[in-house]
C-alpha cells in the first residue's frame, strides 16, 4: 500500500502543502527539470611507451616530456634560413620556444634489461619527470632494469636514475657514463665550462651520480671498452665532453644506434648538420659527431633513437640534397613469441 494512500484524502491547498513537507518540494519537481550535464571527464594524454622489435631487440621507447627550445638557440644559421626550414613544418611551437620531445629506451638485448638515458625527473619542473611511470606502465618494475647506460650527465638524460625520496630509483642496476664526462662533471672545470644561466646543473648532475658511487654501483668506461650485452660505445662528443652514443647489434643485419642528443632540433639539424646549439660544449666538435654519425646511419641503415626526436623518435636516416631527412617508424605489431 503507498503511503498517500494510506492517509485520508487532501484537496488542494492542504494537498500542496503536504507535498511539500514530504517531498522536499516535490510540487515542483512536476515540471520538467532541464537535465544536468555530467561533468567532463579530465582528458589525458595515453601512457606514453611505444614497443618496436629490431632483430632480436625489444626496445621500448619511454616518454619523459616536453621542453621548449627557442629558435634563437640554434647558431650558425641566419633567423631567414631557419624560418625557412620550419616554414610548413607544423612543428608546434609556443612563445618559450619550440616544443622538443624527451624520451629515454629500454632495450631487452642478451637476456638484459638496459636502459639508455632515464629522463629529467624533477630536475626540470613541471612537463618532464614521466619515464618511471611510463616505464611500469609498459610493465617493467623499476628493480627489473640490469643496467642504465647514459649518453651524457644533462640533468634530462641523468636525472631520472633517482625517485621522489632521492634513493636510487633503478635499485639493481649498474650505471655506465663515459670516463670523459664523469671526470668532467665531478672536475672543477664543469662550472666555469657551462653557461652562468644554466650552472645548476653540475650540482643536479653530482647528486644523481653520488648514491650510484656509494653503493658501488657508478661504472666509467672509455670508447672500445666492453659493455653489458656487447652493446658498441661510440664517442660522439661536443655536446657536451664525452657525449656517447650507443650502438647495440640486433642480429640479421639490424642494429640500433641510440644517439642521445646528437640531434635537437629535428627540422633544422636534419636538412643542415652544421647548425649547432647554444648549449653546445664545442660546436665544432657536435658539428664533426652529428656529420659522422648521420652518415654512418643513412649509409649502413642503422635504426636510429633520439632523445630529442618526436616521439617514440625511433625510426632510420636517409640523405636528400646536401642533407639527410628523418623517416621515422611505421606503427607495428610485435611478432608473436
Amino acid at each position: 500500500m503507498s503511503f498517500f494512500a494510506s492517509r485520508p484524502r487532501l484537496r488542494g491547498a492542504a494537498f500542496a502543502a503536504a507535498l511539500l513537507v514530504l517531498g522536499g518540494n516535490a510540487l515542483a519537481q512536476t515540471a520538467p527539470v532541464a537535465p544536468v550535464a555530467p561533468a567532463a571527464p579530465e582528458l589525458r594524454q595515453a601512457p606514453g611507451y611505444y614497443h618496436q622489435a629490431i632483430g632480436a631487440l625489444r626496445v621500448t621507447a619511454l616518454f619523459d616530456g616536453v621542453v621548449q627550445l627557442p629558435r634563437t638557440q640554434i647558431k650558425g644559421l641566419t633567423p631567414t634560413a631557419i624560418d625557412s626550414l620550419l616554414q610548413r613544418r607544423y612543428v608546434p611551437e609556443a612563445p618559450e620556444g619550440l616544443q622538443t620531445a624527451v624520451n629515454a629506451y629500454l632495450v631487452q638485448v642478451g637476456g638484459r634489461r638496459v636502459l639508455v638515458d632515464t629522463g629529467a625527473a624533477d630536475c626540470f619542473g613541471a612537463g618532464l619527470g614521466q619515464v618511471l611511470a611510463n616505464l611500469q606502465a609498459a610493465g617493467i618494475a623499476p628493480a627489473q632494469v640490469d643496467d642504465v647506460l647514459l649518453t651524457h650527465a644533462h640533468p634530462d638524460h641523468l636525472c631520472g636514475v633517482l625517485g621522489a625520496d632521492g634513493a636510487r630509483a633503478f635499485p639493481n642496476a649498474t650505471l655506465w657514463l663515459d670516463d670523459t664526462e664523469l671526470a668532467y662533471w665531478q672536475g672543477p672545470d664543469a662550472e666555469p665550462r657551462t653557461p652562468p644561466a644554466l650552472r645548476f646543473i653540475v650540482a643536479q648532475a653530482r647528486r644523481a651520480l653520488e648514491p650510484y658511487q656509494t653503493a658501488g654501483k657508478l661504472r666509467s668506461f672509455k670508447p672500445g671498452d666492453p659493455l653489458p650485452a656487447g652493446i658498441q660505445a661510440l664517442a660522439s662528443p661536443g655536446h657536451t665532453p664525452g657525449h656517447t652514443s650507443f650502438l647495440i647489434d640486433g642480429g640479421d643485419a639490424q642494429k640500433l644506434l641510440v644517439w642521445g642528443d646528437v640531434v635537437h632540433y629535428h627540422v633544422v639539424q636534419f636538412a643542415r648538420p652544421a647548425a649547432s646549439f647554444e648549449a653546445d660544449v664545442d660546436r665544432t666538435r657536435a658539428i664533426a659527431s652529428r656529420r659522422q654519425l648521420l652518415a654512418q646511419a643513412a649509409q649502413r641503415g642503422w635504426w636510429v633513437a633520439g632523445a630529442h626526436l618526436p616521439f617514440p623518435g625511433l625510426g632510420h636516416v636517409r640523405t636528400e640534397g646536401a642533407g639527410y631527412a628523418w623517416v621515422p617508424a611505421e606503427f607495428s605489431p610485435l611478432p608473436k613469441p
